[in-house]
């Protein structure tokens, strides 16, 4: 994961997965990019011993540094956050390889290279608003042109970074694609604008490949076309629709086959338009949601929808052992 000192304790996926895992006992660590190596065709990483609490002041305590084998656990999450860069790649290849020496790595590290989060979207293009992606800045252009409402953005970025809402009489288009596809050299993506995101750009989380109960609705601040969290959008739990269910289950089995056991899909109106397999947010709002209509306190561990990704998790360990 990305360092735990760094993270936003409140809203932090990863960090629900971590007090779910040791609420059942497991034993956690904690290990960054940086920290993996191989030697002599084994990996092994520098790790810390980790302890997490539910609480935005103190949310863990760590123990000293030590080496270990990779094949030394029984399950490492890969919770990285982009970019998706050649790093990311390399680490995927290492954990590849603790694969290989038996160790559960979800979500599934070839698949995490394989399944784009932006591009992935065309193997479901009849659910995709119409889509472009070129790094040929004319071409995109006319896309602008023909549909005279349009988002562009980079295949490798998160949290709604370098997005860009166009229409052909926007005096900026140029320089913005010259920009994006660094002058033709860079592929990007372009969509269709769709006007449903003022309700909100909704995250439907996949647990091994069945959707969970509630999707979040991000909805953009005012003044804002993005939705994401990360620049300023409103995160609002709501009950899971019929059209939202179908579109997940229909992605479901591929999901799964592909060993992507917890994926977040983002969709606009009715359409999806993207994938999410790398670290995939969404579990503190919802949880926090959930309970409050179900009366819970907050006073001990509930489990919640990190359970039903450990329990899939716990299962697929036993049928692979």
């Amino acid at each position: 994961m990305d360092p735990i000192e760094s993270i936003t304790p409140y809203k932090d996926t990863t960090l629900a997965m971590m007090l779910a895992a040791q609420a059942r006992g497991w034993n956690l660590f904690c290990i960054e990019q940086q920290d993996i190596y191989l030697y002599q065709n084994r990996v092994s990483a520098t790790r810390r011993q980790i302890n997490v609490f539910d609480d935005n002041e103190k949310w863990f305590t760590a123990g000293p540094e030590e080496e270990a084998p990779l094949a030394a656990h029984d399950i490492i999450l890969m919770r990285k956050d982009p970019p998706f860069d050649m790093n990311f790649i390399y680490t995927t290849y290492l954990l590849e390889r603790a694969a290989a020496e038996g160790v559960l790595v979800s979500n599934r590290p070839a698949s995490l290279r394989d399944v784009n989060e932006k591009l992935y979207t065309a193997w479901f293009s009849e659910l995709t608003p119409p889509t472009l992606v070129s790094a040929n800045a004319a071409r995109i252009k006319r896309f602008v042109e023909e549909h005279q409402d349009a988002i562009v953005k980079p295949l490798d970025g998160m949290g709604g970074e370098s997005i860009y809402r166009l229409t052909p009489g926007d005096p900026n288009i140029n320089v913005i694609l010259e920009n994006m596809t660094l002058r033709d050299t860079r592929q990007i993506m372009a969509q269709r604008f769709v006007p449903e995101i003022s309700e909100g750009d909704k995250r439907v989380l996949v647990i091994d490949g069945k959707p969970v109960s509630h999707a979040l609705a991000r909805v953009p601040a005012q003044g804002e076309t993005r939705g994401n969290l990360a620049v300023g959008g409103m995160g609002v739990p709501q009950p899971m629709n019929a059209h939202d269910k179908a579109l997940a289950e229909k992605l479901g089995p591929t999901l799964k086959e592909k060993g992507l056991l917890f994926v977040g899909l983002d969709i606009i109106g009715t359409y999806l338009t993207e994938i999410n397999v790398t670290s995939p947010t969404g579990i503190r709002e919802l949880d926090a949601h959930i309970r409050a209509e179900s009366g819970a306190t907050a006073e001990s561990y509930t489990p919640g929808i990190a359970d039903l990704y450990l329990d899939a998790l716990e299962a697929e360990r036993k049928a692979t052992t």
